[in-house]
């Protein structure tokens, strides 16, 4: 008999090999934070929008059957977004984040490239659980992902990328190697790859109980319906969390440094 926490692995399982097409400094972080033994995943990312048809409640509904539940919610006032985070009871597996826009924020034009893309999804396939690393259902060109990008990069990326994992997350508590979130932010700095140093390298601190930094996004050619442009695609992510007074390790988020590790996926000036 195949358990919820089977099922969950073989999905996300599915949603890495998804994620490394468009991430190729992932494994290759992996390997030099894990040296040849598996990493443990703090938490997986999803980015979507208001609208019923892609909501929260849509992609979270996946997870829901599999045993997660809703555990908090965010607001993130200047990059108009919406969030909440879900988890297992199995510890072992992901937490998962999932943000929304808010589209109706935004300009008419803005509002009217984004409809156009949703209009395009299968309602079935949004049902089924292939859905989370099914990628983009439309085709835009790259002046319409400009214009997204002049209001919302969130907006542009999902534009791209569609429905995969913005990132992954090393729990740097479950790593043999690594005590601190410095000595793995150092090792990924001498194994050639840049972090976001939006807000400084670290986001967060012992004190918020959440420590996060992230490396910037690979650039990835996406073909777009008029030309082909690389763009930035996913990163990954590392966490360290701090115990509370009872004991357990904080499993939540801090809305101030989400928004800032959100950053990774811009696009140079």
């Amino acid at each position: 008999m195949t358990t919820d926490s089977q099922k969950v692995a073989a999905l996300f399982s599915n949603i890495w090999d998804n994620y490394l097409e468009v991430t190729p400094s992932a494994s290759k972080v992996h390997q030099l934070l894990g040296t040849g033994n598996d990493v443990i995943n703090d938490h997986v990312a999803y980015r979507t929008f208001n609208i019923d048809k892609v909501n929260i409640d849509k992609m979270s509904a996946h997870l829901i059957k599999l045993g997660y539940y809703e555990c908090g919610e965010y607001q993130f006032k200047a990059k108009k977004l919406y969030a909440k985070h879900f988890e297992h009871a199995d510890k072992t597996l992901p937490k998962v984040f999932i943000s929304e826009l808010l589209v109706e924020a935004f300009s008419p034009k803005t509002q009217a490239i984004i409809h156009k893309m949703v209009d395009n999804i299968d309602i079935d396939l949004i049902t089924s659980e292939a859905f989370l690393y099914s990628g983009t259902h439309w085709q835009i060109s790259f002046e319409e992902y400009q214009t997204l990008l002049q209001e919302s990069e969130y907006a542009a990326w999902v534009s791209a990328w569609g429905y995969r994992a913005n990132h992954f997350t090393v729990s740097i508590n479950h790593l043999d190697g690594f005590d601190t979130i410095e000595a793995v932010n150092e090792a990924v700095k001498a194994g050639g790859f840049y972090l976001n140093t939006t807000g400084g390298e670290i986001k967060g601190d012992e004190g918020v109980k959440l420590e996060q930094s992230s490396t910037l996004a690979d650039q990835v050619s996406v073909q777009f319906s008029d030309q082909t442009v690389a763009i930035p695609s996913c990163f990954y992510e590392f966490a360290k969390r701090y115990p509370m007074e009872n004991g357990k390790l904080y499993s939540g988020f801090v809305a101030a440094s989400a928004d800032k590790i959100f950053e990774s996926t811009n696009v140079a000036a």
